[in-house]
């Protein structure tokens, strides 16, 4: 799993590549989210457009980072994700957990909305 960090306007968006399997890269993102809300970026999105395949570790690893940046006083909001991805939210009922939206930038501006 690669990752990608872009700044936008009130928020952040981290894109992710590759496979998400959890292991070291879950303590990766991890460490990731944690620097994000030391800068006082509170606003997460994460990219899936990306992902090609994620099994129970990568969906922990979105759970506990959605807890991370719950805990710190953030937010956590998914973007993109491919229909495969977009199964397995509902399958697992994560779906009704996370706000998904169809573009980063719908993401973005529903930050903007909620202030």
């Amino acid at each position: 799993m690669k990752t990608k960090v872009v700044e936008h306007y009130g928020a952040v968006s981290v894109e992710l590549k590759g496979n998400v399997m959890g292991g070291p890269e879950a303590q990766e993102f991890n460490k990731l989210l944690h620097d994000l809300l030391e800068k006082g970026q509170r606003n997460v999105v994460i990219d899936l457009s990306g992902v090609k395949f994620m099994n129970s570790s990568g969906l922990g690893m979105l759970i506990s980072g959605f807890t991370t940046m719950k805990n710190g006083g953030g937010h956590l909001k998914l973007a993109r994700a491919t229909e495969k991805i977009n199964s397995l939210l509902i399958i697992t009922k994560l779906i009704t957990i996370f706000e998904h939206y169809e573009s980063v930038d719908a993401a973005v501006e529903s930050f903007k909305a909620a202030e």
